[in-house]
């Protein structure tokens, strides 16, 4: 059975990173069930496994970033043992960044390596240079790092549970909030000085929807129209709808829906609105794919509704909660984000 390496759940995604795994090595692995979540340039999302086996080796921790087609994982078939790893632990400290150059260049024992490492989480010992890389760096994912931040957690009390020592994100959640994190207050906040400043790495989708966003405000003219108009109507047969539906109907008629309604209905009205601009060739479109903007906590998605035409308004309300629902929870399929023809963002109420 061949590795398992990072997929491309995009067209535009060239690397991913692996926020966490579902399974741990020794797990027996059926097809079609949640092995990990990946965080692509457009989402978060749950990735699932395509062969049965038992997963006998994790290449990627919690955290890391590697490009498409980089090995991850391996899962054995039966009687199947897994590659050999060469250099990983050397590759580890690089992509973690915990040791200094002058370090990772000097010869190290690998077989060593795990018990030094080890040693230098164990708290009795951490007045002790000897113990811990020069750089006074921290051996924990990103991902881990990212938790602890937010927990008000210290890393240096945790014992790490990843390859060599290296924190990973259970390690964080298994430990309770500091006292003092128990306000809620921005990251940034307590540890920047007047006259200082803090550098903030972006997620790749945040990074992504920097550059789209640029991309789309530089060569591409913009008007901007504003009309008012009497929505007393519109609030009548919301309330309408909303009274003649059974108390379990679950789906429920909200403004937003009327105005994605109102969207698709004006762009079938006036076709020349959902098309878009390609060099030298203007594509007019058939069917309205509207896309609809989702926030979640990692940034901003716009799951589409196929054909949106054809569908009525209580089919575009339920299709649209449906969407946001997967959204949240990173059960969205790479497709169901791309090929958007008219997309519709709410500001808010």
């Amino acid at each position: 059975m061949p590795e398992i390496q990072m997929p491309k759940l995009s067209d535009t995604m060239t690397e991913g990173t692996l926020v966490s795994w579902k399974k741990k090595v020794g797990d027996e692995v059926t097809a079609g069930e949640v092995l990990a979540e990946i965080e692509t340039d457009k989402a978060t999302m749950e990735w699932e496994a395509t062969d049965d086996g038992v997963l006998k080796k994790i290449f990627v921790e919690e955290g890391g970033k590697v490009n498409v087609g980089d090995r991850i994982a391996f899962i054995a078939g039966e009687g199947e043992e897994a590659p050999a790893e060469t250099n990983q632990a050397e590759k580890e400290d690089e992509e973690g960044g915990e040791v200094d150059k002058a370090q990772s260049d000097a010869p190290v024992k690998k077989e060593a390596k795990p018990a030094e490492v080890q040693a230098a989480f164990e708290p009795k010992q951490a007045a002790s240079s000897k113990e811990k890389p020069e750089s006074g760096r921290i051996k924990a994912s990103p991902l881990a790092r990212k938790l602890a931040a937010e927990k008000g957690i210290d890393l240096t009390s945790l014992k790490g549970s990843g390859p060599g020592g290296r924190i990973v994100e259970k390690d964080v959640k298994s430990t309770g909030p500091a006292p003092s994190a128990s306000r809620k207050i921005p990251a940034p906040a307590p540890v920047i000085s007047a006259g200082e400043s803090a550098r903030i790495n972006l997620t790749g989708m945040r990074k992504v929807i920097a550059e789209r966003l640029t991309e789309s405000l530089g060569p591409v003219p913009h008007f901007y129209l504003n009309i008012e108009i009497n929505a007393d109507s519109l609030m009548r047969i919301r309330a309408e709808l909303k009274s003649g539906a059974d108390d379990d109907d679950a789906v429920k008629i909200t403004a937003n829906d009327f105005i994605l309604k109102g969207a698709v209905a004006a762009a079938v009205r006036e076709p020349k609105v959902n098309a878009a601009f390609d060099g030298d060739a203007i594509i007019h479109y058939g069917d309205v794919n509207l896309a609809v903007a989702v926030a979640i906590d990692e940034g901003l998605v716009t799951p589409v509704i196929r054909s949106a035409q054809g569908r009525s308004l209580r089919e575009i309300s339920a299709a649209v909660k449906d969407l946001a629902h997967r959204a949240r929870n990173k059960r969205m399929k790479p497709e169901e984000f791309q090929g958007g023809t008219l997309t519709v963002s709410n500001l808010g109420g």
